[in-house]
């Protein structure tokens, strides 16, 4: 049981919830980008959770069937037709041994995920399936998908009730997006502060899994920008040497040496992941506090969502 990718996209991998425990080894977590989109394309084939799937970026894979198989196509819509036919995003659907699924560009964010019923069965390296580009570990050789490559599909021995489909207007608002002081606030002026908070910052192209750049005006640290290296945090707002800030994501280093003047709450992370190159985005401070309430506020949201499937 599996498929064939016909045509790789942009930036197509094989993703789980991630790797744990290694940071002291330099090695983030990683795992999906967009870690509810995949946990909710997982029940709805009726796989537990933390199975993996195929997250791709931008452009989509072409795939043939090898088998009949049970499918969720979840996060930012992408075109995706089944034999020529349209079908939809967030809904269990039936693929039949010999049909071509066929996702091509996204239509209004940055990544959508693929889920099979049994998920992908490749080997665990520390634990984990998640492909850590950075690295080279885990997914398939450590490395994006590419033309001709096959992917087995694992057991169903462990399948639960799955679910028809879901809400498919889960959508965030994705203009304004809140963050706490970074470690280095006190590094930056008011005016500098200010630029932060006041403009419009643009998503470039060479934004990837390991962080998410911003150009619009450049912001100056009074003691420079480079640091003595320090911890990393995911989210963190970096200010490197140009002024342009860095949205470090899911793949990001354990460690860095520019100063950070904000963190992205964790309530909004699935947000900034799924802003594709040219969108605009404008930043809005908050306090600790707050960011716990709307974590809170998020994790109850969730969790509704998911006792609804």
């Amino acid at each position: 049981m599996g498929l064939e990718v016909l045509r790789a996209g942009l930036q197509s991998t094989v993703q789980d919830q991630g790797r744990f425990g290694y940071a002291h080894l330099g090695v983030s977590a990683p795992g999906a980008a967009d870690n509810f989109s995949l946990i909710i394309g997982n029940i709805l084939v009726g796989n537990p959770k933390h199975y993996s799937g195929i997250e791709m970026t931008i452009i989509g894979d072409k795939y043939r069937f090898k088998s009949d198989a049970y499918i969720a196509l979840t996060g930012s819509e992408f075109e995706a037709e089944l034999d020529n036919n349209s079908i939809p995003f967030w809904k269990r659907l039936l693929i039949k041994k010999g049909q071509i699924l066929d996702i091509r560009s996204t239509k209004n964010g940055a990544r959508c995920y693929l889920c099979v019923a049994g998920g992908i069965n490749i080997k665990d390296v520390m634990g984990a399936k998640t492909t850590h580009l950075t690295s080279g570990i885990g997914g398939l050789h450590g490395r994006i998908l590419k033309n001709l490559d096959e992917l087995e599909f694992g057991p169903l021995d462990d399948l639960i009730k799955p679910t028809q489909k879901v809400n498919d207007s889960i959508t965030t608002d994705t203009k304004i997006i809140k963050v706490t002081k970074g470690v280095q606030w006190p590094w930056f002026d008011k005016n500098q502060k200010n630029k932060l908070f006041q403009d419009l910052y643009q998503v470039t192209g060479l934004s990837n899994r390991m962080g998410l750049r911003l150009i619009g005006n450049a912001i100056k640290a009074k003691k420079g920008n480079e640091i003595t290296t320090t911890g990393i945090s995911l989210g963190s707002i970096q200010i490197p040497a140009d002024g342009q800030p860095i949205i470090l994501l899911t793949d990001h280093p354990t460690i860095g040496g520019y100063p950070k003047i904000g963190v992205v709450i964790s309530a909004d992370y699935d947000k900034i992941v799924q802003l594709p190159p040219g969108a605009k985005v404008k930043f809005k401070l908050i306090d600790l506090k707050e960011a716990e309430n709307l974590y809170k506020l998020y994790n109850l949201e969730t969790e509704n969502i998911l006792n609804q499937t």
